[in-house]
């Protein structure tokens, strides 16, 4: 069923080649005219020294427009850069397609900041990338999308770095 408004596409960005490339998959193969496509970007660490970013670290920013997240100077205040590439990928879809893009930020472990995100925005659908780490990083470091996979409600497609 056809949600109102767009449906809510998510893509998971840490501005590495992998989540460009899941950027890219998302536009080409899930996003339709009138979606909402919402880069979710985590962060490690948060600097805060005003009220309202204290609110963030527990819900995560207001979402950000394009137009925004493009702006260097908006996004020092979140403390996240994102690449040209990445800015370049999502400018190119707003011009190209009728669909709105838009940034969330989270603070925290990626792993539990994107499940609080796909059921809060709440997302129709998540594109995630899987830097396909080897075995033993994997098994220290726990691997994100396989996380997210088996954690969310959402249909969630993993783009894999290296077919």
């Amino acid at each position: 069923m056809e949600e109102i408004g767009g449906r809510k596409i998510g893509v998971a960005v840490d501005f590495s080649e992998c989540s460009k490339k899941a950027l890219n998959w998302a536009i080409d193969n899930v996003v339709r005219d009138g979606d909402h496509l919402i880069l979710i970007t985590v962060a490690h660490d948060m600097h805060y020294e005003e009220g309202e970013m204290q609110l963030w670290e527990a819900v995560g920013s207001p979402l950000i427009p394009l137009s925004e997240f493009s702006d260097a100077a908006v996004m020092k205040k979140y403390a996240v850069k994102p690449d040209a590439e990445t800015l370049g990928i999502a400018n190119t879809a707003a011009r190209k397609r009728s669909i709105t893009v838009v940034m969330k930020i989270y603070w925290g472990d990626p792993r539990e900041k994107i499940c609080e995100a796909v059921e809060h925005i709440p997302l129709s659908s998540l594109v995630i990338g899987n830097r396909g780490l080897g075995g033993l990083k994997r098994m220290i470091m726990g691997s994100v999308s396989n996380h997210v996979v088996n954690n969310v409600a959402c249909p969630v497609t993993v783009v894999k770095a290296h077919p």
